[in-house]
């Protein structure tokens, strides 16, 4: 019963993200989805599917989006990607440190203005994803609402705000996904790229293997976000065995609308976790934390412009990797937006192994000098 109500509730959020995606916004299908899941959350009819379930959607859901776009993600990697990190590997790093910076001092505006415990404010603004910094807030005895509020509003700034900044910068980079793109095959749509190879359901069979396989190894070492970052290690490797020891002519079946419905269910998951008490208690936290959010944003967007001028580097790929929206957003942006998203990935996942390991031990920290 839940699973069909689960089911209709996902199919009323891809509405909004097919009706958005008319728009031509890059990302429209988890926006839209996004922004419908909110308002069915918000006011919860009996008809949406999920006014019975004040948690939102059932956490599969999500793990199914993460673990198609972690598939979708590992046959991108390649050596291309390390070779940039071993040429530019410091000015990286400083980024990436220089990025968290910016979030602590963003957590501290929220903290000093927003009238919350300065340890929430923290894990509210550090940039871990809704998936990983609730929980491990939770544990440091943080308020899980508003570490989840100012993340969700951190989050959808970022995947709504970034797609305009590049329309401006690149306006060739946005592109409108239709019923026709949402129905057509992988091979239909890069039949250019792939002309002249044969589809393999058995590859396909191989890929979703060794991305259980990742996420198991990956749950299994406590990475961030398993699903995505194990299944896309897990299948990157076996990816590359396969492109060894098979014929460079045969390629996996992985159809184009996979993506568009990971989307969808990434989007939903995280519309259908907000309710009204969320609005109505925390409407300063909600302000401050939206401005802070802004000038963290327009922060990243000017190192982002510093290190793709320093190295070299694409300036979507190098907004992408440093933006503060998490994981599986800025990885699905950057599917959608054709840049190197296996550079993405891997600069998003350094982060936030470097916010989980560094960030709780330091707020346990200023958590016993402010008591």
């Amino acid at each position: 019963m839940i699973l069909l109500k689960n089911a209709w509730f996902l199919v009323l959020s891809g509405m909004g993200g097919y009706l958005l995606s008319f728009t031509g916004m890059s990302i429209a299908w988890m926006i839209g989805s996004f922004i419908v899941a909110g308002i069915l959350s918000i006011f919860r009819p009996k008809w949406s599917g999920i006014a019975d379930h004040p948690k939102g959607l059932q956490v599969y859901w999500r793990n199914i989006g993460q673990c198609i776009l972690g598939i979708e993600l590992g046959q991108k990697i390649n050596a291309s990607v390390l070779h940039i990190f071993s040429e530019n590997w410091l000015i990286i790093l400083v980024m990436l440190l220089l990025s968290v910076a910016f979030s602590v001092l963003s957590g501290f505006v929220v903290w000093r203005y927003g009238k919350t415990d300065i340890v929430t404010s923290f894990f509210g603004t550090a940039p871990g994803g809704l998936s990983a910094m609730p929980s491990i807030a939770e544990e440091v005895g943080a308020n899980t609402v508003i570490v989840g509020i100012l993340q969700t509003i951190r989050i959808l700034l970022v995947i709504g705000m970034i797609p305009l900044i590049i329309s401006f910068w690149s306006p060739g980079h946005l592109h409108i996904l239709d019923l026709k793109n949402f129905m057509t095959s992988y091979s239909d749509l890069y039949g250019q790229a792939n002309e002249g190879k044969t589809l393999s359901y058995m590859s396909t069979v191989v890929l979703v293997a060794g991305a259980l396989g990742g996420y198991l190894i990956g749950k299994s070492v406590k990475l961030p976000a398993p699903w995505l970052v194990g299944s896309m290690l897990g299948v990157c490797f076996v990816h590359s065995l396969c492109t060894f020891y098979m014929k460079p002519e045969t390629i996996a079946w992985w159809p184009h609308w996979l993506i568009n419905l990971s989307q969808i269910f990434i989007g939903a998951s995280i519309g259908s976790r907000l309710n009204q008490e969320m609005f109505t208690k925390t409407k300063k936290v909600i302000f401050i934390g939206m401005l802070s959010s802004l000038v963290l944003i327009f922060s990243i967007f000017f190192l982002a412009l510093c290190i793709s001028e320093i190295a070299g580097i694409d300036f979507i790929t190098s907004l992408l990797a440093f933006a503060p929206g998490g994981i599986a957003e800025m990885a699905t942006l950057s599917v959608l937006l054709h840049a190197d998203s296996g550079f993405v990935m891997v600069v998003q996942v350094l982060r936030i192994i470097i916010v989980l390991l560094v960030l709780p031990s330091l707020f346990k920290i200023v958590m016993r000098i402010s008591s």
